[in-house]
């Protein structure tokens, strides 16, 4: 580690964030998403956000390279093409929106429109049909809103793969991919701010162990579950999911 790391991180201190990125590497190979949040909101208390958040996009891309050959051919790849332009249009506008509106209101409306949605499917709500060109397109926008505001674009992707016909296994294999676009978008607009550098890489080094052997994990406990089971417990997540970005936004807005 260098300078921009704690180079006096006890070993406690190496071992909870080995854990933490474990644990959301478990997550990220089972659901095909997660990672991000988790691993940034449990690290981010002992490593600065600007070491953390580039780290974890490179984590990121390395789990998707990881997870996306043994999906490809599940991938629904006209959706992703449509998501992805969606995102690279409206990402702009979400940067914007992180430099001129306050950050904690808007973490907090995400988590509950994303917590009143996973409510929706968990009680039975779905989409007869794979959304339309337009709708797609609105999604991939909303997701690059979200991304390019918070770096949480995810929530909108999930909820129209899971909420569609397209099935578990594809609407898993659809996210990997989909993230896989939208972290390498976001390490190009990293590299180009100079935000990624020998502190990052090493950080990110360090916990690929972790992160490999969650992935691996995640993946194997997904191959064994019946799809209302892997559906119950993706809905589980969301809300979790929802509930910390929720709480994130309450502590941001009372500091």
């Amino acid at each position: 580690m260098t300078d921009a790391v704690p180079s006096a991180m006890s070993v406690a201190a190496v071992a909870y964030a080995m854990l933490c990125v474990f644990g959301a590497a478990v997550v990220r190979g089972f659901s095909g998403f997660g990672f991000s949040l988790l691993a940034i909101t449990a690290i981010s208390l002992i490593v600065p956000p600007v070491v953390v958040v580039p780290s974890i996009f490179l984590m990121e891309v390395a789990a998707s390279l990881h997870l996306l050959p043994s999906v490809w051919r599940e991938v629904h790849w006209r959706a992703i093409g449509l998501l992805l332009a969606g995102c690279l249009v409206a990402t702009p506008l979400g940067v914007w929106l992180l430099a001129t509106v306050p950050v904690p209101p808007m973490q907090m409306a995400l988590g509950l429109v994303v917590l009143a949605a996973a409510v929706l499917l968990a009680r039975g709500y779905a989409l007869h049909a794979m959304p339309g060109r337009a709708a797609t397109l609105a999604t991939g926008a909303a997701s690059g809103l979200l991304n390019g505001a918070f770096g949480i674009g995810g929530p909108p992707v999930i909820l129209f793969f899971f909420a569609s016909p397209a099935g578990v296994a594809a609407g898993r294999a659809s996210v990997i991919a989909y993230f896989l676009g939208t972290d390498l978008i976001g390490l190009g607009f990293m590299l180009r701010q100079g935000l990624i550098g020998a502190p990052q890489l090493w950080l990110a080094l360090g916990f690929v162990p972790a992160l490999v052997g969650g992935v691996w994990l995640g993946a194997r406990g997904f191959r064994g579950m019946d799809q209302a089971t892997f559906h119950r417990w993706t809905l589980r997540l969301l809300m979790l999911l929802a509930a910390l970005t929720t709480a994130q936004g309450i502590r941001s807005l009372a500091v």
